[in-house]
């Protein structure tokens, strides 16, 4: 899945036909508990998960998997240059880190020529709304622009948990800048099946605006 929506890797084909993942060199970064790398690994391909949150592997490890599990950060990957045919990260590793270019340099030097490189993100879009699933979440409450981080702490003043907020047209800039070509930019639809509520998300605002923005990237 590439975000709350539901958008099946199988009926989007981001990275391509499932029949042709066999044998192809997978990095999922920003992977937590590696669920895109199990699946990878079932359509035959060779998944190589990454996170830099040991207890999140430690999940991934309890759940099973035959695949290499990487705890590393992803602005500093410890791989040779060209090891890897795609990469992917579906609301990984990207939002939380100051300078995303940092992540996508390094994911082309670990591509190799061609390689494909397809990640989600909160839709920046979303900045500027309350995050409620309810009509209180259909009202503009801050600036799409006001590029803040958003930033909870622990009693003690410590940061627990950062997420950064670029705009639509940061995200391009950054992917072109870092040596991609972007392919595409798919906004996933409500589907009228999910009538799941989960944080702000929910049928009635994702129906309205969008909630996830898919950057189909590819290293020439």
């Amino acid at each position: 899945m590439w975000g709350p929506e539901g958008l099946d890797e199988v009926e989007a084909e981001l990275l391509g036909p499932p029949e042709e993942l066999k044998g192809r060199d997978v990095l999922e970064i920003g992977a937590g508990a590696a669920q895109c790398s199990r699946w990878l690994a079932a359509q035959g391909a060779r998944p190589v998960a990454l996170d830099i949150s040991h207890r999140q592997l430690q999940h991934a490890l309890r759940i099973g998997g035959t695949f290499p599990l990487v705890c590393a950060d992803a602005g500093a990957l410890p791989f040779a240059d060209g090891s890897f045919d795609l990469a992917c990260s579906a609301y990984g590793a990207l939002p939380f880190v100051a300078d995303p270019r940092l992540v996508l340099r390094e994911v082309r030097r670990v591509l190799r020529p061609g390689g494909r490189l397809v990640f989600s993100v909160t839709h920046p879009i979303r900045w500027a709304f309350p995050d409620e699933p309810g009509p209180e979440g259909l009202s503009v409450s801050g600036s799409y622009f006001d590029r803040t981080p958003y930033v909870e702490q622990d009693e003690e003043g410590r940061a627990v948990y950062v997420e950064h907020h670029r705009t639509l047209g940061d995200r391009v800039r950054d992917v072109v800048a870092s040596g991609f070509r972007l392919v595409d930019l798919v906004e996933p639809e409500w589907p009228a099946w999910n009538t799941s509520e989960w944080g702000g998300w929910s049928p009635l605002r994702g129906n309205l605006i969008p909630g996830t923005a898919i950057f189909v990237c590819e290293r020439d």
